[in-house]
């Protein structure tokens, strides 16, 4: 045998001597020994090897790895780090995955100029992975990594990657540097040389061994694998039955692989049928998959659509996966594209832009202050005020109608629930402007025919701001009054409201009363500013506690897929704590609950108007908030919003103007303050009381406001001069 070659050559050249000799395996070897061979077996059998088969099983891998050496190719990117301490959330980091080594850093640029935050050796590590997830653990005992990779594909890739890596690293520490099967022969070799009084195979094993070239890693293996050598009295047989198992062994492997790579088809395969079942109808999917359930992902929210499907299948939202087209069931009437109310459909001019105004400056010069103290740019403001945004609130009153038409509490707490999350999609499109805020005293009042409700608004508090509003209707009351508080932490500023919303349904005596969650604004001085709501929404009903609903607004995971983003998660619960209803969807995508008698969507925003983000993002009830008719001014008081001069030059686009008039307000506003103060006197609120029966801080309508409207008129009456 030739020792001198290198072990890949050797592996090679004995695999292929294997294919031309393995039709004799089963025949009796015609040497010298052949006599000797015949009472035990012509060759080794192979159940003699199997006391020392893990052994000899784990020399076989490093043999594989050996035919090619080649380092796995580099792998890097960004994947999502656990933090060390205290071991909450998650922040981007930069990999590296190159020969075995993963190190990480905060960015690429980093990486290149050589600052690594941190090094692991893949081969210490055992790596744990969690599919539904995309979550990659590495636990080398003393170093902890948890890592999350922002998809599927990217995920499979960087497990593959590791594994690979793993592998190599393993048999570089191996230092298995010679002939595989030379290692596996060489102790029988010298013993036979002993044996026969050879000295050039002994001088030949020791020159192997002066010549660096190792045995094994492991003694104890060796010395095993070198007995059942001996064992069979001829190691040239015992080689050849090595071969045969290897090739064996790699044929194994290649199945393995194939069995993998067919996984990885049927995943790709039922991802396709998953996204195809999506713009079919509902009936369609129940009666080939059976019932739907409640997933913890908030993508299969949006996989079911309304029961009917109007329209082709282009008319679906390739985004939410829910139906554009409108359905017969008469509980969903928002799933209707809003016919045309006859009101103005986009504003004067388009929104300018604002992305001059060094806001960093203007945060700086006020640091330590409360920013609802600060005065802003005109033009970072939008055209509507903050006593608007209350009434906005009521865009999908339908859901308070359908509510209390709903004969089963667990089934109208559902749609409590909808309403109170559909409250939040108006912040979908509006991440670059501010409302305006306020001046005490200011109102603002909408009546709505076609929605069948009437509000009143009014600024009762400057300091702290607090707007209160309150809303009637044949099937509900509405009102709460809005404060909060602001956190700024550098790049977001986090507003934290305090009030509570209050819904009561006449015709079942219900009173639901519910918080807010917070609203965070992602990237302050970026124009790639983005609105974020998290936190719990608890729901309870004053007059009953037959039933009680937490809503979650999930935090987004500072990076991750896009459909994941904006995800809420709902459970209706009876007195026991048993859940009754499961729902869940993304604000600003829609809501559905499958554990109704008809599993559907409950609720999804309306379409947006042509040309939207032209005209702040407004929807279409957003648009209609500050128009004013003119049969309509006669009647408002003049302290009505619409009224107010600064706010209709920011929509009508001129700004520099509204930026004067909006100083000459305010200053205003102070001097009125100063006046009361002399006087000893305070604000009075004219159409809201600040305590209610039970004596909590809450703000409630005096009903004063559409009696004076009607008789004798705001324009006979004392009034605010406000502007």
């Amino acid at each position: 045998m030739d020792l001198s070659g290198s072990s890949l050559n050797r592996s090679q050249s004995l695999a292929s001597g294997l294919e031309k000799t393995s039709h004799t395996w089963n025949k009796p070897a015609h040497s010298q020994s052949s006599s000797t061979l015949s009472s035990h077996s012509s060759t080794p059998h192979f159940f003699s090897i199997i006391p020392i088969l893990p052994e000899v099983l784990r020399l076989l891998k490093l043999y594989i790895c050996l035919k090619n050496r080649t380092a796995p190719g580099i792998c890097e990117g960004y994947l999502l780090k656990r933090r060390k301490w205290p071991l909450k959330g998650w922040h981007k980091r930069y990999f590296v995955l190159e020969g075995g080594i993963l190190r990480y850093s905060k960015n690429q640029q980093d990486v290149a100029r050589g600052r690594v935050q941190g090094s692991l050796d893949v081969s210490l590590a055992v790596i744990s992975i969690n599919k539904k997830s995309n979550r990659i653990d590495l636990d080398a005992g003393d170093i902890l990594y948890h890592m999350k990779a922002k998809s599927h594909e990217l995920f499979y890739i960087w497990v593959t990657k590791l594994q690979a890596h793993r592998l190599y690293k393993k048999n570089e520490a191996a230092h298995v540097h010679s002939s595989f099967l030379h290692t596996l022969s060489l102790p029988t070799a010298a013993e036979q040389a002993q044996r026969n009084g050879d000295l050039s195979a002994t001088g030949m094993a020791d020159s192997a061994g002066a010549s660096g070239v190792l045995p094994s890693a492991n003694t104890a293996v060796n010395t095993k694998v070198s007995a059942w050598l001996q064992q069979s009295h001829n190691p040239d047989t015992c080689v050849q039955g090595i071969c045969l198992i290897i090739s064996h062994l790699d044929s194994l492997a290649h199945f393995i692989l194939c069995l993998f790579y067919l996984y990885l088809v049927a995943d790709f395969l039922c991802s396709f049928l998953f996204l195809f079942l999506r713009c079919q109808p509902e009936a369609v999917r129940r009666s080939s998959q059976g019932p739907p359930s409640v997933a913890d992902s908030a993508a299969e929210y949006f996989d079911a659509s309304d029961d009917i499907l109007w329209g082709s299948s282009s008319e679906v939202s390739d985004e939410s996966g829910l139906s554009d087209g409108s359905t017969t069931n008469s509980e969903t009437p928002n799933s209707v594209v809003p016919k045309s109310t006859g009101r103005r459909t986009k504003l004067p001019v388009h929104c300018p832009d604002n992305s001059h105004v060094g806001l960093v400056a203007i945060l700086y010069n006020n640091i330590g202050k409360d920013l609802a103290r600060v005065s802003m740019p005109a033009v970072l403001n939008e055209p509507i005020n903050l006593l608007q945004r209350l009434c906005e609130e009521l865009e999908y009153s339908e859901l308070l109608d359908t509510a209390n038409n709903t004969s089963d509490p667990y089934q109208r707490m559902v749609y409590i629930a909808a309403f109170a999350i559909s409250g939040y999609s108006t912040a979908t499109f509006r991440n670059r402007y501010k409302p305006v805020n306020p001046i005490l005293g200011e109102t603002y009042e909408c009546i709505r025919e076609d929605r069948g409700f009437r509000l009143i608004s009014e600024q009762v508090c400057h300091h702290p701001p607090i707007s209160a509003c309150h809303a009637d209707s044949e099937n509900f009351s509405f009102w709460q009054d809005q404060r909060w508080k602001n956190k700024f932490w550098g790049k977001s500023l986090e507003i934290l409201p305090t009030g509570m919303v209050n819904v009561t349904l006449p015709r079942y005596g219900d009173h639901y009363e519910w918080n807010k969650v917070v609203t965070c604004i992602h990237n302050v001085f970026s124009q790639q500013r983005y609105l974020e709501h998290y936190g719990e929404v608890i729901i309870k009903n004053l007059k009953s506690n037959i039933c009680t609903c937490k809503i979650t607004f999930v935090k987004s995971r500072y990076w991750g897929s896009e459909t994941n983003k904006n995800e809420v998660q709902g459970v209706v619960l009876d007195q026991s704590g048993s859940a009754i209803h499961r729902f869940g969807g993304l604000w600003h995508e829609g809501i559905f609950c499958d554990t109704l008698p008809t599993p559907k969507c409950i609720w999804k925003p309306n379409p947006q108007p042509k040309d939207y983000l032209l005209y702040y993002g407004f929807s279409s009830f957003a648009m209609e908030l500050n128009e004013l008719p003119s049969d309509l001014k006669p009647l408002l008081p003049p302290t009505d919003t619409r009224l107010r001069p600064d706010q209709r030059m920011l929509e009508d686009g001129r700004v520099d103007e509204a930026d004067i008039k909006k100083d000459k307000i305010e200053e205003m506003q102070r001097e009125r303050r100063k006046e009361l103060a002399k006087r000893g006197e305070e604000h009075v609120p004219r159409f809201f009381k600040s305590k209610d029966s039970s004596g909590r801080d809450v703000w409630l309508t005096n009903g004063t406001y559409w009696k004076l409207r009607e008789n004798p008129g705001f324009a006979n009456l004392e009034n605010l001069t406000l502007w």
